[in-house]
């Protein structure tokens, strides 16, 4: 568990704010990506197999009932009662704004659902979403928009075929901030070809530019991606446990303390993690982080007075 003041996390910017713990509760609302329909690209991702961070990856069940299944789960875990509905799987603003409205519309309709947080692509933000987006704010909802940069280099975004680049990135970035939309930027350490460096200077450019909140990620195998060919036929090599503590920690101790760290780490389950195996083992990653700011004396901002 993270001491006070060691890491602003989500958890506890959000009991700051409303007195109460506040947990988000993942969507899969049957959405696309444009580097899998044909309009940018096929094949998604070479790192996506969208089940092994969604838990309703088929066949979901309706929003409100997704919604109802994560809030029985959260209350017997830790009880909180006051929910951010996550529009977590593939690309949630790629659609009609009509539909969106409606899909939002009805997960902010459930009790106990204080406000919304959007995973998308940096260029899938028209402005008639981010005005949508800031009319829901303007209501009181808790609004975020999650980018999923990945990296700042261009090289290493179409070795992954993600299908964008770091210039459309700043470029969401700078009209949600004139929308006065909250950015929690998703960045991957390990990426195929890139260098730990390189992930370093990412979340250099990332911060130097501005964002609300960081997602961290290491780089997992999961089954049926392209990725896990590539790592069958010995063409990319996982990321060590020890590289991710020691460069999440350096990200840290360079992030300015107001940013909101929405996660440190992730997983996948084991029915679909190929390698490296310590990607299941969430608390384990979470302690050792913890563990090495302990051993530096260092904390979120530190490297930055």
């Amino acid at each position: 568990m993270f001491l006070p003041g060691v890491v602003h996390s989500f958890g506890q910017a959000m009991r700051e704010k409303y007195g109460e713990k506040v947990h988000k509760l993942a969507i899969n609302a049957a959405f696309t990506c444009p580097n899998r329909d044909g309009s940018k690209g096929v094949g998604g991702c070479t790192f996506c197999n969208n089940r092994s961070f969604s838990p309703n990856a088929f066949q979901p069940p309706t929003i409100v009932e997704q919604i109802g299944h994560g809030r029985q789960v959260v209350l017997k875990r830790t009880g909180a009662q006051k929910y951010l509905a996550y529009f977590q799987a593939y690309t949630n603003t790629y659609a009609d704004i009509q539909l969106l409205k409606q899909l939002y519309d009805s997960a902010l309709a459930v009790p106990g659902v204080i406000g919304l947080s959007i995973g998308t692509r940096p260029d899938c933000v028209p402005d008639k979403v981010l005005a949508l987006l800031a009319d829901y704010q303007q209501q009181g909802y808790e609004i975020w928009l999650e980018l999923g940069l990945q990296s700042a280099f261009d090289e290493s975004l179409q070795r992954v075929n993600r299908g964008h680049s770091f210039a459309e990135y700043l470029d969401a970035l700078k009209r949600a901030r004139q929308y006065r939309i909250k950015v929690c930027t998703h960045l991957i350490v390990g990426l195929p070809g890139e260098s730990l460096q390189q992930s370093l200077e990412s979340h250099r450019r990332v911060i130097q530019h501005g964002t609300d909140g960081l997602k961290l990620h290491p780089l997992h195998v999961v089954k049926n991606t392209f990725l896990a060919h590539q790592w069958r036929k010995g063409q990319y090599t996982t990321l060590g446990f020890n590289d991710y503590i020691l460069t999440a920690t350096e990200m840290i101790k360079h992030t300015p303390a107001s940013v909101v760290y929405h996660r440190l780490t992730a997983t996948a389950s084991e029915d679909v993690l190929l390698a490296p195996a310590w990607c299941g083992q969430k608390w384990a990653v979470l302690n050792a982080i913890h563990d090495q700011l302990h051993a530096e004396h260092a904390q979120q901002g530190c490297a930055l007075h």
